[in-house]
C-alpha cells in the first residue's frame, strides 16, 4: 500500500526542510530514514523508494543503509521499543539474565512484538552506559542499574499505559514514532528536561573537586 497522498505531500515538505541543511543532499540520508520511521514506524519499501527519488540515490543504496544500522527497523515494532544490553560490562552485571526472564516474561524474542503491539524487546550490543550497568532503553531513554524485577515492572507498566520516566533524560518516555522524529532532527522541545548527566557520570570530577587535584599547566612552548 503506499503513502496516502496528503501523508507524502508532509513527508516531502519535512524531507526538504531536513535536506536544506546539508550541502550535500546524500548527506541528509540518515535523517530521511528517521522521518519514514516516524510516520509508519518502520522503514517500508516505499519509504525506501521515496528517500531514493527525494536524493537522486537508488532504492539499493538506501536499502545498504537501512540494513547496515540496526536502529532503522524494515518491520513494525511496538510503540515501546524495550532494548536490553547484553554487552560484556552489562551481561557480567546481569544484562543476559535480564534478557533471558523478561523474554520469558513478555513472551517475545529479539525484534518481536507483544500482540498488543505496546511493547518490542531487542538485544543491543551496547548502550555507551557502562558505568551504570546493567542498562536498558526504551525508546532511546536511559534506564540504569536495571534488574529481572524492575525489567518486569517497567514492561507491565508501558503495556498498562502508565508514564514512565527514564533514570537520565526527558521526564517521560515518548512513543517509537515520536522518539524517530526527534532522531530525524525535529526538535520536541525537551532537550533540557531531567537529569542530564547521572551520580556515576561525574563521580571522577566531584572526586577530583573533593581533592584538590587539577589538571597540570602545559608546557611553554608546548601545543
Amino acid at each position: 500500500m503506499s503513502l496516502e497522498p496528503e501523508v507524502l505531500e508532509r513527508l516531502e515538505r519535512d524531507a526538504k526542510e531536513i535536506i536544506a541543511r546539508y550541502p550535500k543532499p546524500r548527506s541528509a540520508l540518515l535523517p530521511l530514514l528517521h522521518l519514514m520511521q516516524s510516520e509508519e514506524g518502520y522503514v517500508s519499501e516505499h519509504g525506501i523508494q521515496l528517500c531514493a527519488d527525494l536524493l537522486g540515490i537508488t532504492a539499493a543504496q538506501v536499502t545498504g543503509v537501512v540494513t547496515f544500522y540496526t536502529q532503522y527497523k524494515q518491520h513494525p515494532v511496538g510503540e515501546y521499543h524495550v532494548g536490553v544490553c547484553i554487552n560484556s560490562l552489562c551481561a557480567i552485571m546481569g544484562g543476559d539474565q535480564i534478557w533471558r526472564e523478561l523474554s520469558e516474561y513478555v513472551g517475545v524474542g529479539h525484534d518481536e512484538s507483544t500482540d498488543d503491539g505496546r511493547v518490542s524487546l531487542e538485544r543491543i550490543e551496547c548502550n555507551a552506559a557502562c558505568d551504570y550497568a546493567p542498562v536498558m532503553m526504551v525508546n532511546w531513554e536511559f534506564f540504569d542499574d536495571m534488574t529481572p524485577a524492575k525489567a518486569k515492572q517497567l514492561v507491565d507498566d508501558l503495556r498498562a499505559g502508565k508514564q514512565v520516566a527514564p533514570t537520565r533524560g526527558a521526564e517521560s518516555v515518548c512513543s517509537w514514532k515520536q522518539a524517530s522524529r526527534v532522531l530525524a532532527g525535529f526538535n520536541d522541545g525537551r532537550a533540557g528536561e531531567g537529569t542530564q548527566a547521572g551520580y556515576a557520570s561525574l563521580r571522577g570530577l566531584q572526586l577530583a573537586k573533593d581533592s584538590g587535584w587539577a589538571a597540570p599547566e602545559p608546557e611553554r612552548g608546548a601545543e
